[in-house]
């Protein structure tokens, strides 16, 4: 456990070095689908797209894209939050001493009960992070403000809960083989020529509405935390922009702990890869996504689906996607 918190203490610090560039006049985006709208760019779902989808599946072969929770996996603690935990409510052999339910000591011998709880931060394993993970200036994604939304129960808007079905075209961009690379270098910041290269590499257009993710590789560590967090590559901000903007993207996702790579190109920002994808542009991140299969049988483009637990209120939520091959 001392490991993990020296390795994220470490990447904390990266995160928290002076950046060297500056975007000015940055505040959250105004939904284009009304005041209303709380999940941005997946709006861009409609039954034709996901009827189009599903119409080319393959058959046959699926993908988990997710990864197991377990005592000890990546995680945040060393910033405040609670790693996870899973403990046991009730055991075969308890339950025959303590009779919670008053059965009895020969019903509670036949039958044999297993219970567990489990706590954690909602941004550990794979998961989505909602619009209300980050803002800008007290406001996040169509304006709203903080101070009349944010409760201590949870923000009354903009919480996962809000999030659909996602049932889209994926697109996994493979940056480390196209470098020739089972995992990018600690630290490596992708760029937009990385992903033009990738794409090319793998004969695949990227379109309107997809679900991009992005491998870096770092999953192969995801067993050994320390070495799991300690300073990842990611995306950068001009590549974030960039498949946006340009290429259309929906939801933008990858394999690592946090998307962005540290530390930040904004003097103005610590993470402004998820200010922009979050508070900007309203789409949705996933972080964790395990990709290694994808990868190793050259899935570059599925049918992505995947929907997140639905915590009222919450800014990410675990997510179980599972990618089908297309036609």
């Amino acid at each position: 456990m001392k490991r993990q918190y020296r390795a994220l203490g470490a990447l904390l610090l990266i995160a928290f070095t002076l950046p060297t560039a500056q975007a000015e006049g940055r505040q959250p985006g105004i939904s284009p689908w009304g005041p209303d709208d709380e999940i941005g760019r997946l709006n861009l779902m409609t039954d034709t797209s996901r009827a189009k989808v599903l119409s080319r599946i393959r058959g046959g072969k699926s993908y988990d894209l997710s990864v197991e929770y377990f005592i000890g996996m990546p995680s945040w603690q060393a910033a405040g939050d609670p790693h996870y935990r899973i403990w046991m409510t009730h055991t075969p052999e308890g339950t025959v001493i303590d009779d919670p339910l008053n059965l009895g000591k020969t019903m509670n011998q036949h039958v044999s009960y297993t219970g567990a709880a489990v706590s954690m931060y909602t941004h550990m394993g794979t998961h989505i992070d909602a619009l209300n993970h980050f803002g800008l200036d007290g406001k996040i994604w169509n304006g709203f403000a903080a101070k009349d939304h944010a409760g201590d129960r949870g923000w009354r808007v903009a919480g996962v809960e809000n999030f659909p079905p996602i049932i889209a075209r994926g697109v996994l961009i493979d940056v480390a083989a196209a470098k020739n690379k089972t995992m990018l270098a600690d630290g490596y910041r992708i760029t937009r020529t990385d992903i033009e290269e990738a794409l090319r590499l793998q004969k695949v257009a990227l379109e309107t509405g997809d679900v991009v993710l992005l491998r870096t590789g770092r999953m192969q560590d995801y067993e050994n935390a320390e070495d799991y967090m300690r300073n990842p590559p990611g995306l950068s901000y001009h590549a974030a922009r960039y498949l946006v903007e340009t290429a259309g993207a929906m939801v933008v996702g990858a394999d690592n702990l946090s998307l962005e790579a540290f530390p930040s190109e904004l003097e103005s920002d610590y993470v402004p890869v998820h200010t922009y994808l979050l508070a900007e542009q309203g789409t949705p991140i996933i972080e964790l996504a395990n990709l290694e299969a994808l990868s190793r049988d050259k899935v570059f483009e599925f049918a992505f689906i995947g929907s997140p637990l639905k915590f009222r209120g919450a800014d990410a939520a675990p997510l179980r996607p599972t990618a089908f091959p297309l036609d």
